[in-house]
């Protein structure tokens, strides 16, 4: 069975496993405290960073980006499943650029702050950057995902899905970013129609319910997270 070292908020662990539960593969979850940079753990991955991929008879595999082309890769191939990346170049290279949007731009800008802010330093020490939340970054962030929203809508306004006409990767980038802002309240939905219906779409997909019943200790999700029909 694989195993995913990541942490159940973090935007880049929720696409892998969007993905995984999208192809029905099976793997075992252990949450890594990246922030105490474990001698273990970055043997595993240098960086430090999740999530990671570790399977039998191959290197670990780092970096949701690398997990999601090395998945793409190897799944068994079932003629009834739609693989998440298109057949034809062209529309790989869209997928591949939204995917990267969400997955770089997004989380480096909304998700990366806001859950490292309001979460992951509750964990650490003042020596591994842990502290009181940076209100400066926190309003930024909230700033931010504003024209990213934006952009959403208008995405789902010009297509079925944001890629194309089928979901892909750029969905489940998009949809795992955004849910872990949403845990925490953060995302302003009444400010776009066509993101909110799309990401409605997304949400009530087999592959999103353990994502919806996952709570974290100490940090109610939104009222509305888990509801379907928001």
């Amino acid at each position: 069975m694989l195993t995913l070292l990541q942490q159940p908020l973090c935007p880049l662990s929720r696409f892998v496993r969007l993905i995984l539960a999208e192809y029905d593969i099976d793997a075992r979850l252990v949450e890594e405290r990246f922030w105490e940079r474990r001698e273990e753990f970055l043997i595993l991955n240098p960086a430090g960073t999740i999530p990671v991929l570790i399977a039998d008879g191959i290197p670990p595999v780092p970096g949701a980006a690398i997990i999601a082309e090395f998945i793409e890769e190897t799944r068994p191939v079932d003629e009834g499943v739609n693989g998440l990346l298109p057949m034809e170049s062209g529309g790989r290279v869209e997928v591949r650029r939204l995917a990267s949007w969400f997955n770089d731009k997004f989380h480096a800008e909304v998700s990366g702050p806001l859950v490292t802010e309001r979460v992951f330093k509750r964990h650490m020490t003042l020596e591994q950057g842990g502290g009181p939340p940076d209100t400066a970054s926190l309003r930024a962030a909230r700033h931010n995902i504003r024209y990213h929203l934006a952009y959403i809508g208008w995405l789902a306004r010009s297509r079925n899905w944001l890629a194309g006409d089928r979901l892909s990767l750029a969905d489940l980038a998009a949809a795992a970013h955004l849910s872990s802002v949403d845990y925490l309240g953060d995302v302003p939905w009444n400010e776009d129609e066509a993101a909110r219906v799309w990401y409605a779409r997304v949400k009530s997909r087999p592959s999103f319910r353990p994502l919806l019943n996952e709570t974290l200790a100490g940090i109610p999700p939104a009222k509305h997270y888990a509801d379907l029909d928001f």
